[in-house]
């Protein structure tokens, strides 16, 4: 079949983001033999026009529709995708057969089929089930009984986990582009999370169970990237240092095979030691994100965090000795927030020091997750409640005066971001940094900022 592979996510802030789930597919669907073309949106000015002319140039049976995300996840400066996905679909309807998936799509499958009005969707990973949809459709059969199948509105059999994942193809995709604009490409280790953190969906999407790549196979990636012009990655895992020691052994194996590039990573401060830490430096580290949540010992625990407070300071000293750049995010809002529970965020990340903290206020609630069930407890949403718009949880106690606690004490500290709030972070800002010959996360560049600035909260709709 001729399929086209398109690419949904427009979002550019805070840099564009490679589609790497697509690249995924790939090597699956050309095993199977089928003739493939991508069409990345992200960098078209008019992204309907654009799939009209693929439509019209490349006559696609099938159209692969990736949703990366739904949302921006951050309240109050919230933009939703849905309608330019469904805007996708509308363009394709009566010309070729539409399949959405990609982790958007799989937090809320029926509802983004029924309203975007797509012909199937694949929810969880679609290397090996989509070329089975493929040649079903192809011998004029239904597929409705694969696992992870959405063809309608009833139930759906539950996705089948990839035991092992392949390298990702990215030659059908502007590689070179996502450097020039974004500073760095993306590659993944690892599948799976065994956390319990209430909000997250990296269980939901990948499951619990841990399946790790062979450091090897990871080596030579990289060095294809490195071959294509790449000097920076980030490992998109959702916690790089765990297992620690597969992370010591990948780092390892790194600094054997000679390569000289640049990498951050997003980080559990539980499983960071010196010598861990060391070893992703000698490897080529330059910067981590902790996903610390709160500088609160009780909302570390109403979060479902697995560490404490001991551990940040420690796991933030480390950093600081060893000169890498670290930022630590902070979710406001979350249940049992106060202005107590804030204040001692802030003081916190006063006396770690971090080179920037990344404040998000309040939390998207996705179905199935701890954080859902809780907000249908307490009458914030309703079990059935479509959820497709966002919707933030923000605990009673502190909704109407979170925006204004967070504006205050952030700016008032030079290295504090909060995106929703526009502090140190809005379009017109980001746009500028990249002019910058920086590598890695815009945020090392909260150094080279001056005072705080943001929009006042008087002037945001």
């Amino acid at each position: 079949m001729r399929l086209l592979l398109v690419s949904a996510n427009r979002e550019r802030s805070p840099y564009p983001v490679f589609p790497l789930g697509l690249a995924c597919l790939v090597p699956s669907l050309e095993a199977a033999g089928h003739e493939l073309r991508a069409l990345d949106l992200c960098f078209e000015a008019d992204p309907e026009a654009a799939v009209t002319a693929a439509l019209a140039d490349f006559a696609p049976q099938a159209v692969i529709i990736s949703v990366r995300n739904i949302d921006n996840v951050t309240w109050p400066g919230s933009r939703s995708y849905v309608a330019g996905v469904k805007a996708i679909v509308d363009r394709c309807r009566g010309i070729a057969t539409t399949i959405l998936g990609g982790s958007g799509f799989s937090l809320m499958p029926a509802e983004l089929l029924a309203f975007t009005g797509g012909d199937l969707g694949v929810v969880g990973e679609g290397e090996e089930i989509l070329p089975e949809i493929l040649a079903l459709i192809e011998r004029g059969e239904s597929p409705a009984c694969l696992p992870g199948v959405v063809a309608g509105a009833g139930a759906f059999a539950p996705p089948r986990p990839v035991e092992r994942i392949a390298a990702p193809d990215r030659r059908l995709f502007a590689l070179a582009r996502y450097r020039r604009e974004g500073g760095m490409a993306n590659i993944q280790t690892k599948r799976g999370c065994p956390f319990g953190c209430i909000y997250c969906t990296y269980p939901l999407l990948e499951g619990r169970r841990m399946r790790l790549r062979p450091a090897a196979e990871i080596v030579a990636e990289l060095r294809e990237l490195a071959d294509a012009g790449i000097d920076y990655v980030y490992f998109v895992d959702d916690i790089f240092n765990y297992p620690p020691d597969f992370a010591e052994e990948l780092c390892r194996a790194m600094v054997a095979s000679g390569l000289t590039m640049g990498w951050s990573a997003f980080i559990n401060p539980q499983f960071i030691t010196p010598r861990l830490m060391e070893t992703m430096v000698a490897a080529g580290c330059d910067a981590v994100e902790f996903g610390t949540d709160s500088g609160s010992p009780a909302m570390l625990r109403n979060l479902g965090k697995s560490f404490g407070v001991e551990q940040i300071r420690e796991s933030s000293r480390i950093c600081r000795e060893l000169g890498v750049d670290f930022a630590h995010y902070i979710l406001f809002g979350g249940p049992g927030e106060t202005p107590a529970t804030i204040a001692e965020s802030f003081a916190l990340m006063d006396e770690v020091a971090p080179t920037a903290v990344i404040a998000m206020t309040g939390i998207r609630i996705f179905p199935g997750t701890p954080l859902f069930e809780r907000a249908v407890a307490e009458g914030m949403v309703t079990p059935d409640e479509p959820l497709l718009e966002p919707t933030f949880y923000l605990d009673p106690a502190i909704r109407d005066v979170l925006g204004e606690l967070v504006t205050a004490g952030a700016m008032t500290r030079r290295n504090w971001v909060a995106p929703g709030l526009e502090i140190n972070m809005s379009d017109a800002m980001l746009e500028a940094m990249r002019h910058f010959p920086v590598r890695g996360p815009l945020w090392k560049l909260i150094k080279r900022l001056g005072r705080s600035h943001a929009k006042p909260l008087s002037q945001r709709q």
